[in-house]
């Protein structure tokens, strides 16, 4: 299956979704919107054992190379993803914009609750420990033109496909959703099932809820084009 077919079908499973029950899942649907209880493993960060497993065998290479890769986010739960949403919304807001232009500024960056990557337990952000962590340091410069972790993001783009972790917001200007975040990877060998798992979910059910501020904007339309555009706009091998 290509990649649009596999976009079509998903569209399909959207729009047949609140009618399927999901028996024939893999996953637990609570755990792919992080109100589960995932078996995570890790030190000062979380993840399912294999994916933790393949993390520590590319963070060895690289360190042999003179680059210390420190993750610096990792599994995030539903609750904690809500926070940030809830957040940013209220700082967007207190600025004068409206909720549509808040929401619009927040899915350049950050997820809906029930819908990030990291509530998977395979995804990672990640920087060089060497360089002084100054401010953000999840920021796009930062990986480019001599910056901090310019040497990071290279070592990475040539060896972390060997280890099976993958960008999924790469620079393909053909790619919709969220914006380029060259500090983001995803286990592909976990997170693609996991993926088509997601698909058959009931969003609107399993997802909004009446403390996830600007929630009256966000019903079935709004999720099926924001899982269309930011959820399925990512690198094809993710797919």
């Amino acid at each position: 299956m290509n990649r649009i077919e596999f976009i079509n079908t998903a569209l399909v499973l959207l729009g047949l979704s609140r009618f399927q029950s999901n028996k024939n899942m893999n996953n637990d649907p609570n755990l792919l919107i992080g109100k589960g209880n995932p078996k995570l493993v890790g030190k000062n960060y979380a993840l399912l054992p294999e994916a933790y497993e393949a993390f520590r065998e590319m963070s060895a290479a690289a360190q042999k190379q003179g680059i210390k890769i420190k993750i610096v986010s990792s599994y995030r739960s539903f609750e904690r993803q809500k926070s940030i949403w809830n957040s940013k919304f209220s700082k967007f807001k207190s600025q004068g914009m409206t909720n549509e232009k808040a929401i619009a500024k927040i899915i350049e960056y950050s997820t809906l609750p029930g819908t990030s990557r990291h509530h998977w337990g395979t995804e990672i952000d990640i920087i060089d420990a060497g360089p002084p962590a100054e401010g953000d340091v999840l920021v796009s410069q930062k990986f480019h033109d001599q910056g901090p972790y310019d040497a990071l993001r290279a070592w990475m783009e040539t060896y972390a496909n060997d280890y099976g972790f993958f960008l999924p917001y790469t620079q393909d200007k053909k790619r919709t959703g969220f914006k380029y975040e060259p500090w983001h990877y995803s286990f592909a060998t976990l997170s693609k099932p996991m993926l088509k798992d997601y698909l058959e979910l009931d969003h609107v059910k399993l997802i909004l809820s009446d403390d996830l501020k600007g929630s009256d904007l966000l019903g079935y339309e709004f999720l099926k084009n924001y899982i269309r555009s930011h959820v399925m706009g990512i690198n094809p091998s993710l797919l």
